[in-house]
This record gives C-alpha cells, structure tokens and sequence, in this order.
C-alpha cells in the first residue's frame, strides 16, 4: 500500500514538532531557577531551543534524504538535469527564517524591557538626586552615614587630631564620598520590572569588584563581607562599581550579568525566590588570575539572613575593639616592639639600652 506523499510529508511534519517541542522543554542545560527573573530568561531560551532543533532536523532529515535518493546509481553515466534556479523555494527559504528572526527579536525585546534593561534613565544614580552620604577609608569598602548638615560635615572632619589620632566616633581617612550623587553618566542596570520598582522595599547593596575578588558593603547595617547575603523574597539593588579593570558580577542561577566597569555606575535588580548558596562568576577577562574570581551568594530566609548581620555587627566590633587596643600610636617604642624582640631573639635589655642610648644623643644635638 502505498502512502501519499501529502501524508507522508503531514506525518513528518507532526513528528518533527513533537521531538523539537520536547527536546527545548526538557533539555537540562540550566541550572535551578533562584531568581524571579530566571523563568523568563528560561522561556526564551527554551523557545530558541525549540525552533534551533526543529530547524536542525528539517536541514538534517532533507540532507540525508537528498543523499540516499538521488545518489549516482550504479551504471548511470548521464548528466544531471540543468537547473537554474528555483524562485518559490527561494522566497520560502528567505520568509520563513526572516519570519523566526523578526518573532524572537520581538519575544527578547519583551523579556529585555520586564527585566528593566531598556530604562536606564529610572536608576537612582543616573537621576543625580543625592539621597544620603557615605564617608569611606581610604583602601577599605568601609562605610558609614555621615550627617547632613554642612556644620556636621566638618565637626566630622575636624574629629581627626592633629597628631594623626582620631577622636571617639570619628570616621578614619577622612574621605568623603556622595553616594547616589550627581553622575555625568548614565546608569545602566537589569533585573526586575521597571513600573515595579519601589523604593521603600528594595534592599541597597554595593558591590565593588576588584582584582580578583568581590567585596559586598550593607550601607543600611555597615556590614562588608566577600559573600553576598540576600534575603529571599525581597527586591535587592546591587550598585556595582570597579576599582581597576572591568569585571561582571555573574550569578548563571539567577540568569543575570551586569559589568563592572571603573567610573561608570551599574546596578543589578534581583528578587531571590529559593533557598540555597550559588555562585558568583566574574564573566570578563580581567587579568592572569580571572578564573578564581569566585566567590558566592547566599539566599537566605529572612529570619537567617537578620542573624547573619547581627553576627558580622559583632564580629566587626570585636575586631575594632582589638585593632584599637593594638593602636601603636598608644604604645611606647618598647611596648610596640616587644612582640618582634621575642621572635628575632633580640634580650630586652640591648633594646632598653640602645633606646635609652639613642634619646641620651639626641639631647646632646639639640643642646649643642
């Protein structure tokens, strides 16, 4: 029996869509979706996927027909007949690609504008409206707010004594910084809904990307840690910067990556949606040691997170109360260097002497 070949095509047909609708819906090159962005950036790959098999099978399948059907048969010494040209073929070989093209250009613009990345313009930074003031040190992702108020500004700056020390409460460097201040450039960002974004819930991180590590502040806490903690559930604006070379703050499960580039502001928008530690990939070329610039965030629940920072709030105290009480500037010459006398095996007495040697010939200079 013999089947149409109009069936025989309608079968294929049904069969080639099947397997490519399968194949992009259960393909497993993903990983676990972390983030509310990550569903959407999945149905377009999917849907790429889709159409890239069905395309491949067709291309494929035609190939090995044209092979196996009209291959040189045993004997036959005749020449091929003389085509030049097939005007109706052409014209569906160029639509239909023009037609899949044209659709996935739409279908990404769309994804492209829910994640925010067509409204540079709406970012806090890029506005230029200073919101509040951070004072940093020098070399160091410390922060801390600093009052408003001109008078306020230089009391700070007047805390530092004149002989290097600084008074209680004064913020060390004496570096001052607006943040979220006036930019000359526009701020570019990516991650969430532009018409969803509300301020007063959105949770401010600053990331600073550096060779080769990433350093995370919580302006709101004080905290700086080189793992990024986020709560589940809630909005987090990630203001990126660079401090030398450009580097990308990559998360594949959260399927965003927004560049670190030196004096241009950046920002990620992200609502973490699953419980779990992923990580952190810098996805640019940034100097011999790229490939271990790693390191990784942690979605965690609310109440987890909450005790993560009044730990790091702890730790940090302990650590500034140790760091004041080794301050040399509050040691003598001996108290200072008594803990290197131990290790080079240096007799405290030569030490006592050869100080005691030192201030007896400096009195001598200046009396004379």
């Amino acid at each position: 029996m013999n089947i149409p070949s109009s069936i025989t095509t309608m079968l294929a047909g049904i069969l080639l869509t099947l397997i490519s609708i399968w194949v992009g819906q259960n393909h497993g090159l993903m990983p676990v979706q972390a983030s509310e962005a990550a569903p959407l950036i999945d149905g377009l790959f999917n849907t790429m996927m889709t159409i890239g098999t069905g395309l491949f099978l067709l291309v494929m399948g035609v190939i090995l027909i044209a092979v196996f059907k009209f291959r040189r048969q045993p004997g036959d010494e005749t020449d091929g007949s003389p085509v030049h040209g097939n005007i109706p073929l052409e014209i569906l070989w160029t639509s239909i690609p023009a037609v899949i093209v044209l659709g996935l250009a739409i279908y990404s613009f769309e994804v492209y504008t829910q994640i925010g990345g067509l409204n540079p313009m709406e970012h806090s930074v890029a506005h230029g409206q200073p919101t509040h003031q951070m004072a940093t040190m020098s070399g160091a992702a410390i922060a801390a707010p600093l009052p408003s108020s001109e008078a306020g500004m230089q009391q700070l700056v007047a805390d530092a004594a004149p002989d290097g020390t600084q008074a209680e409460g004064a913020i060390p460097g004496g570096v001052i910084q607006k943040e979220n201040g006036p930019e000359t450039s526009i701020t570019s960002g990516v991650g969430s809904m532009p018409g969803a974004k509300d301020p007063s819930k959105e949770f401010v991180i600053q990331a600073n990307g550096l060779q080769y590590a990433w350093i995370f502040t919580y302006p709101a806490s004080g905290v700086v840690a080189g793992e990024l903690h986020v709560p589940v559930g809630r909005e987090v604006l990630l203001n990126i910067s660079a401090s030398d070379v450009i580097h990308a703050f990559w998360v594949p499960e959260f399927r965003l990556k927004q560049d670190a580039v030196p004096g241009q502001p950046t920002e990620l928008r992200f609502t973490p949606n699953r419980i779990g530690e992923y990580p952190v990939i810098c996805a640019e070329l940034c100097g011999p040691y790229h490939g271990a610039m790693r390191t990784k965030v942690i979605a965690e629940s609310p109440a987890d997170f909450a005790a993560w920072v009044e730990e790091q709030k702890v730790a940090s105290a302990d650590g500034l109360e140790q760091a004041l009480a080794v301050n040399p500037a509050a040691k003598a010459p001996d108290e200072f260097l008594a803990p290197y006398v131990d290790r080079l095996g240096i007799p405290p007495e030569m030490l006592r002497q050869l100080h005691s040697d030192a201030g007896k010939a400096s009195h001598h200079v200046s009396a004379s």
